[in-house]
């Protein structure tokens, strides 16, 4: 994140997401403000709040992406909300407050992989020992059974020497036979060779139990692990498996792993990231807005926007993890406005979001650009997928524009989905294809604009454009 300029920002970004400039630019303006804010006197730190940003435009053409492809960028705590999801105190469902301890749950889990990344190569190297004990068990040095008349009248002072002596020189023996041996199967071991052979191994249970626990929303599920309540009061279970040793390796080492990172330090660093860097995505926020003048399901609607107001304006929510604060958090609000307008939101919760960016329309240019141009395009993915059945596919220029103008033509004719059109498209051009992949022998196909207008044929025609809407 340090190493980012907005400018850099928006090119990475340009890399999955086609257009939409006003909106990258301002998402890159939020973020690199988190980086400048850092540099402020520590008085001046608090007073300087995130600048919220709503995204006003159709569905499909790129609100999500964006926020998501951000968070990823600087690997910040992510997480994507619905508001359609809340509802106000006093009515069943979700409340606010969830939104900040799923974004908890996401950073907790982000630096324990992260953690656990750091001390993988040392798991690695105890997972494999343990494999090779028991692949190889060292030996073990068991006492003889005494006689009941040496107890009596004891042993001479030879007869113990003469044992011990016996005892240490076949000790020496099976340890250095039993050396070998480890020696042995850990070359086969490190060269893949044992891969494939089944052991039988002892892990730890680690089983999540779900509870449901009534908040003041309603009720809600919450994993709660057992054990870590009672503090360690009783030791863990332990079950057997038998698998082959690619999976042991891998079961082994993440519980070593596991082991050697240290919880209360990844939780407290976890709330500090949240606090600090963490995003919410709070989707769907033209469906809260509205006026109240009708019975039904959209009575709480200004109800659950005094409810989420808190949240954005900074307040304290409670977690398992302790409380944490919301006053640094950015949030992107996103909706499609096609009903409501932003001026139906309540004036207080329209003030925390001073940045609004409007997304225009696909057009049809867009839709060949984003067929080709994104790295992990539509047709690389429709490609990759097909050249795991041995078909090599390829698309001529004709085809592309002609399966582009299609999707255009369709979302002005009926609901305009965006760039989700693209996909139903697609999927029915290569249905047939992707249908008959397995049976096929090894071989190139072509697409081109007599290939797609085949398998259009008739829908256009007869006006059946109902089959692409979803």
């Amino acid at each position: 994140m340090d190493e980012l300029t907005p400018r850099q920002i928006v090119t990475e970004l340009d890399r999955y997401i086609v257009g939409q400039q006003d909106a990258k630019k301002a998402v890159a303006i939020a973020l690199r403000n988190r980086f400048r804010r850092r540099y402020l006197p520590l008085e001046l730190q608090d007073e300087v709040i995130p600048k919220n940003i709503i995204m006003i435009g159709p569905t499909g053409v790129g609100k999500t992406e964006i926020a998501r492809r951000l968070a990823k960028l600087v690997h910040a705590p992510f997480v994507k909300v619905e508001a359609t999801k809340f509802t106000e105190v006093g009515y069943v469902g979700r409340d606010a407050e969830s939104m900040v301890r799923d974004l908890v749950e996401v950073a907790i889990r982000m630096l324990k992989n992260d953690k656990m990344a750091e001390v993988e190569e040392k798991a690695n190297r105890l997972a494999e020992e343990r494999i090779l004990e028991i692949l190889v068990p060292s030996p073990k040095r068991s006492k003889p059974m005494k006689n009941p008349l040496d107890l009596l009248f004891g042993e001479s002072s030879e007869d113990e020497e003469d044992k011990e002596t016996t005892e240490t020189t076949e000790t020496t023996v099976d340890c250095q036979d039993n050396q070998l041996l480890q020696e042995k199967v850990a070359a086969e071991l490190r060269s893949g060779a044992l891969e494939n052979r089944q052991i039988e191994i002892e892990i730890e249970e680690n089983h999540q139990k779900t509870l449901e626990v009534f908040t003041l929303g309603g009720m809600e599920e919450m994993g709660i692990n057992l054990q870590d309540m009672l503090g360690g009061f009783f030791p863990r279970k332990k079950k057997k498996r038998r698998v082959n040793i690619r999976e042991a390796r891998r079961i082994l080492a993440q519980e070593e792993a596991q082991k050697m990172v240290d919880m209360d330090e990844v939780v407290t660093l976890a709330v500090d990231r949240v606090e600090q860097a963490g995003i919410i995505f709070l989707d769907e926020i033209d469906k809260i807005a509205g006026k109240e003048g009708s019975y039904g399901p959209d009575v709480s609607r200004g109800g659950v926007q005094r409810d989420i107001l808190p949240i954005i304006e900074g307040s304290t929510a409670m977690t398992k993890y302790g409380p944490v604060k919301t006053d640094h958090i950015l949030f992107i609000a996103a909706g499609a406005f096609h009903i409501s307008k932003p001026a139906d939101l309540i004036p207080e919760l329209q003030g925390r979001f001073p940045i609004r960016v409007e997304l225009a329309p696909l057009e049809k240019d867009d839709f060949l650009k984003i067929l080709t141009e994104p790295d992990n395009s539509l047709i690389r993915q429709y490609t990759e997928l097909l050249h795991t059945e041995g078909v090599d596919v390829e698309f001529t220029t004709d085809a592309l524009e002609e399966i582009s103008e299609m999707a255009y033509l369709v979302n002005t004719q009926t609901e305009n989905i965006g760039a989700r059109r693209l996909h139903t498209i697609l999927e029915k051009v290569l249905e047939e294809l992707s249908f008959q992949a397995p049976e096929l022998p090894k071989q190139n196909v072509v697409i081109d604009k007599e290939y797609v207008a085949e398998r259009l044929e008739g829908i256009i025609a007869d006006g059946k454009l109902s089959s692409y809407i979803l």
